[in-house]
């Protein structure tokens, strides 16, 4: 298949040793991080970092435009709330029930989507989220405007104490890394390598012989799971689960955070969000100017760094690579 035209495409990521130093360095700062900075804003980080992860698994590998994610964030949200709330079980098993539930809703929308393109794809999973969200404003179980507040932080296995901020903390971060392990490897996948085929040239992927629908399917479903374990955690932590989390706005927030660290690449979703959500943290005293700051850093980041924060950086490594090489092959 032929390298991505889009000036939003990023170069080709791969194994070498350098990158897993990087990686260990990075685990290494994340586990130090909560004797450093607030743990309760670390955990939001990492939240909305697994959700645009997922989101992009979606977007920059198989080339499909959702703008219905927050269904699946905030669904998930709204099951492993109840199942820890109302019925009383552990959070472990909230967790995994909302994301359960988010890969169940994922399955339906996807078979109702996928056999769409382009702008009506997209147009078709804002319009199922749009009904999702007017169910959960009506539904009963999810406490309507107020939602699901003062979610009780039972043990985490029985053994765990997560009433603690550092203790839950860890507890987000093996999700996090556990999330972000698997698109890792469905992306450095055969299962990746035909979704960025379908992304290239889907015709070209058809005549293959590959069933094209399947596979975006299931890249669907993978992503709406994922989406939908960040939401179900993110109710633990926060202990809440409301209209927000299923509002078209948390779509946007998504696209947005994708974008700015760069579409397409495994470590741009968590920069984004990191900027986005260290952006709403600080910036919280402006109000509603929050949104029009991240507008204007939308606008910016699509003008000057086409391929987002991450997406440039690895552009510029690759063509000093590429300048070495020639230098050194030439006579």
């Amino acid at each position: 298949m032929t390298s991505a035209t889009s000036p939003m495409a990023a170069p080709r990521e791969g194994y070498s040793p350098l990158r897993l130093l990087i990686a260990l360095v990075v685990l290494a700062a994340l586990i130090a991080a909560p004797f450093l900075v607030y743990p309760i804003f670390l955990m939001k980080v990492l939240c909305f970092a697994l959700f645009a992860c997922a989101f992009n698994l979606l977007l920059g590998y198989a080339g499909l435009l959702s703008f219905g994610h927050a269904m699946f964030f905030g669904g998930a949200a709204y099951i492993s709330a109840h199942t820890v709330k109302v019925l009383g079980f552990t959070p472990e098993i909230g967790i995994i029930a909302g994301t359960l539930s988010a890969a169940l809703l994922g399955l339906v929308t996807g078979l109702l989507a996928i056999r769409r393109l382009g702008i009506y794809f997209a147009m078709v999973t804002l319009a199922l989220a749009q009904m999702f969200f007017f169910f959960c404003l009506q539904a009963p179980f999810t406490g309507g405007e107020d939602g699901l507040q003062a979610v009780p932080r039972r043990a985490f296995f029985g053994i765990i104490d997560i009433t603690k901020d550092v203790n839950l903390y860890y507890v987000v971060l093996a999700i996090f890394v556990i999330g972000f392990a698997i698109i890792y490897r469905a992306v450095h996948s055969p299962f990746g390598q035909v979704l960025k085929a379908i992304r290239e040239n889907e015709p070209r992927a058809v005549s293959l012989g590959y069933r094209v629908n399947q596979y975006k399917l299931l890249a669907f479903v993978l992503s709406a799971a994922l989406a939908g374990l960040a939401g179900a955690t993110k109710s633990i932590v926060f202990q809440l689960a409301s209209l927000t989390d299923v509002a078209w706005q948390m779509s946007g927030e998504v696209i947005l955070m994708t974008l700015v660290g760069g579409m397409g690449t495994m470590l741009g979703p968590i920069v984004g969000a990191a900027i986005i959500v260290t952006m709403q943290n600080y910036l919280a005293s402006l109000g509603e100017w929050v949104l029009v700051i991240q507008g204007v850093i939308f606008v910016l980041a699509v003008s000057l760094f086409r391929r987002g924060v991450v997406g440039e950086v690895l552009a510029f490594v690759q063509a000093r690579k590429e300048k070495a090489a020639a230098r050194d092959a030439a006579p």
